[in-house]
């Protein structure tokens, strides 16, 4: 079995370029490639959502109020607020539902009151009570703030079955998923989201569109096992430590970091032993018959040389007890690995695993 601490010394050399720029789980560079805007009318009526207008969403109102079992009296005059707030400019759309439900259904106001102290404190029994019309809805204003948080675990649930037409706000239905699922690295679902909010660019805000555009050209070069997996992962588990999370799921991870780090190093170690075999085998049979330097063939012809092609492997020593060395001398080994990165990565992944050890302990 490898030494952890070799391998968590080696995976300095090998996650060091790409640690930085990852954030919070959306990408911190805006070199990146647009994604086209729907070339025609005819492909933007196609998109499968559309924004309600104002209209709409004080009838989505009225007809979970009615739902809920509240007076029709009530019911018109809180649809008629919300009506009158939506016309103002500026106006959240999410907000000014959930504030005009809450105005007329108890077990909204509670929702409202203990998500302003604490998103995480409203349990998802808490919806129970809530009418079918407004609880989608309310379960996207409830995400929203969860992810303004970076709590991408607790948001993502509350996303993922919902059908974004069925909300007063598709666009954030479809923008706060696929950030969760950028956050946790879930590929697939986060293109699904982001491609089709961009189907209808127009109707959602421009701060979703030019977010989702970066975050498509960030995770689409995405690769299973690659380096850049690796640092996003590290990434991750930082940011839940940093949350105070240290419980299985983030054992889980750090496991999850450890098994690619050793899988990546394994795949380099054989290619370095196929590099080496073929360096030795093109040195046993580089000299000529008088002893000379061989030259290069001057056609395009079947070689002449002769053997079995057998060469001796090179001795690379025990390596198991790498990650025991003298710290003279662990830190000698550790600048010949990392010798061509940037100074910056080499810390910012020391940093990681110092957390790491002291969450640990």
């Amino acid at each position: 079995m490898r030494n952890p601490l070799a391998i968590h010394y080696l995976s300095c050399a090998l996650a060091l370029p790409l640690v930085a720029g990852i954030g919070v789980g959306l990408p911190m560079t805006a070199a990146v490639a647009d994604v086209p805007r729907p070339a025609s009318d005819a492909l933007r009526r196609a998109a499968s959502w559309q924004k309600p207008d104002a209209e709409r969403i004080a009838a989505m109102l009225a007809e979970g109020l009615e739902e809920q079992g509240v007076s029709q009296a009530q019911t018109d005059a809180a649809a008629a607020e919300l009506l009158a707030q939506l016309q103002v400019e500026g106006s959240d759309p999410l907000d000014a539902f959930v504030a005009a439900a809450a105005e007329v259904v108890p077990a909204v106001a509670e929702i409202v009151e203990r998500a302003e102290r604490s998103p995480t404190a409203v349990a998802n029994d808490a919806l129970h009570p809530v009418a079918q019309g407004l609880r989608p809805s309310i379960q996207v204003w409830l995400a929203r703030s969860l992810v303004r948080l970076r709590l991408y675990d607790e948001a993502q649930p509350l996303l993922t079955a919902l059908d974004p037409g069925g909300t007063v706000d598709p666009a954030a239905v479809l923008f706060y998923r696929a950030a969760c699922n950028h956050a946790l690295l879930a590929k697939q679902s986060t293109i699904e989201d982001l491609e089709r909010l961009l189907e209808n660019d127009e109707a959602a805000p421009e701060r979703f569109v030019r977010t989702a555009r970066l975050m498509l050209a960030d995770i689409k070069p995405l690769e299973e096992d690659s380096l850049d997996e690796i640092s996003r992962l590290m990434n991750d588990v930082g940011r839940r430590l940093d949350l105070g999370r240290s419980g299985e799921p983030v054992q889980e991870r750090e496991q999850e970091i450890i098994d690619k780090l050793t899988k990546l190093i394994d795949k380099l170690e054989q290619q370095q032993q196929q590099q080496q075999q073929q360096q030795q085998q093109q040195q046993s049979g580089g000299g000529n018959a008088q002893g000379g330097e061989s030259q290069p063939m001057q056609d395009s012809q079947i070689a002449g040389a002769s053997g079995e092609g057998d060469v001796d492997r090179k001795d690379l020593g025990d390596r198991s007890g790498w990650g025991n060395l003298p710290p003279a001398e662990r830190q000698e080994a550790l600048q010949q690995i990392s010798r061509d990165l940037p100074t910056h990565y080499r810390e910012a992944i020391e940093a990681y695993f110092r957390k790491m050890a002291t969450e640990q302990k």
